[in-house]
């Protein structure tokens, strides 16, 4: 089972999506393809926002099943999809959490990924975390996180993975205003993602009973 080298940003967007509904929405998940789609194009708690179609997420899916990242199972009528992530790139929990986090809200600072991945791993401090971050960035089988130089007008560095390879620092903003997602505001957003996904479902299972009565 070996890593794959780099992923495509849908490739990259579809794992990461699988890895958040598991720990925030476990009670549908694996996800459906249609659930999986709404995860990916989310307009909250995304960066960038993208609109994926469905064939670009089954292609994506049928790209990551070739390095066992992806696993199907069925229900119903419905093909369901899971993750194999943390046993392919042999990683612990708070390592899929920061890379889940980076992959789905792009580069970060340790204040704000510290925030940010609260719903799929609890840090106890910023230094736990930048332990785990070094640890992922000085991987002998393959780094999967970089330290981007500082922007202009920045006052901390941010963090990226490397899943999709090095990013490219020139389309980056000189400066970031993004504060904590931390207290009400990170409780919202997460609501609202959760609300999502669950009308979603919803919807799925609505014609899914509907067939059957026919």
């Amino acid at each position: 089972m070996s890593e794959p080298q780099q992923l495509s940003p849908v490739e990259a967007r579809v794992l990461g999506v699988l890895v958040e509904k598991q720990a925030t929405v476990p009670d549908t998940y694996p996800l459906s393809l249609n659930a999986l789609i709404t995860g990916c194009n989310q307009k909250t708690a995304r960066d960038p926002v993208m609109e994926i179609s469905e064939s670009a997420a089954l292609e994506a899916l049928d790209s990551l099943r070739s390095y066992s990242l992806i696993v199907e199972s069925s229900g119903g009528r419905v093909t369901k999809y899971g993750h194999n992530l943390p046993k392919v790139f042999q990683l612990p929990t708070p390592a899929v959490a920061i890379v889940t986090t980076l992959i789905l809200r792009g580069p970060q600072t340790v204040a704000e990924l510290r925030a940010n991945c609260e719903r799929l791993y609890r840090f106890a401090d910023a230094s736990s975390l930048e332990a785990f971050l070094e640890e992922l960035a000085t991987r002998v089988a393959a780094p999967l996180t970089v330290l981007l130089p500082r922007a202009p007008g920045a006052r901390e560095s941010r963090w990226a993975h490397l899943l999709c390879g090095m990013p490219d620092i020139s389309a980056l903003p000189a400066a970031t205003s993004r504060a904590s997602d931390s207290g009400l505001a990170a409780d919202v957003v997460s609501l609202r993602e959760e609300v999502m996904q669950l009308r979603a479902e919803v919807a799925e299972l609505r014609a899914e009973l509907k067939a059957l009565l026919e």
